[in-house]
């Protein structure tokens, strides 16, 4: 028999409803060459960045999102999707999409894709600040970009209600 495939959302009121109102959640920065990943706390309060996948094929990467997400007990993912500055998407959006439809197929979990807009660019300005190393920052900046992504996301649910805590 098989999994059931996950539904993906673009919505946020959509999303908030199939991820509930507690548990993990595991956020994903789709690269070309890398998947940065971070997980939030149960109540959803705080986005850690936790590992670089290093892309090989589809099935490895899948096997190793899931697995992290297995390890936290974590009820849904959300997906950075690359929408470029005037709202339109372009070919790293179209990956991101066959992505997420290739995933949902692996996972009962929801899927929520997020506008991720500007979100490498913000934490590679931050690690600059920072003054970390060139060699530094290509080493963090997917993980953290991940971070990043999910906690946008778990703002975006605590101003909908959709954690329980007061935003």
């Amino acid at each position: 028999m098989t999994k059931p495939a996950a539904a993906i959302f673009e919505e946020a009121h959509a999303a908030a409803d199939a991820i509930g109102a507690v548990g993990p959640l595991l956020g994903l920065d789709f690269g070309t060459k890398t998947i940065g990943v971070a997980a939030s706390d149960g109540l959803r309060m705080s986005a850690t960045p936790i590992e670089t996948i290093k892309r090989r094929k589809f099935a490895a990467d899948a096997e190793r999102i899931l697995e992290l997400g297995s390890e936290r007990g974590v009820v849904g993912l959300v997906l950075g999707l690359p929408i470029n500055m005037g709202g339109d998407e372009g070919p790293r959006a179209q990956s991101t999409r066959a992505f997420a439809r290739n995933l949902a197929a692996k996972t009962p979990l929801p899927i929520w894709l997020w506008d991720e807009r500007l979100s490498t660019a913000a934490v590679e300005r931050t690690l600059i600040e920072a003054d970390a190393s060139r060699a530094r920052r290509k080493e963090v900046v997917d993980k953290l970009a991940a971070a990043y992504i999910l906690q946008g996301a778990l703002d975006r649910l605590a101003y909908l209600g959709g954690a329980d805590r007061i935003h």
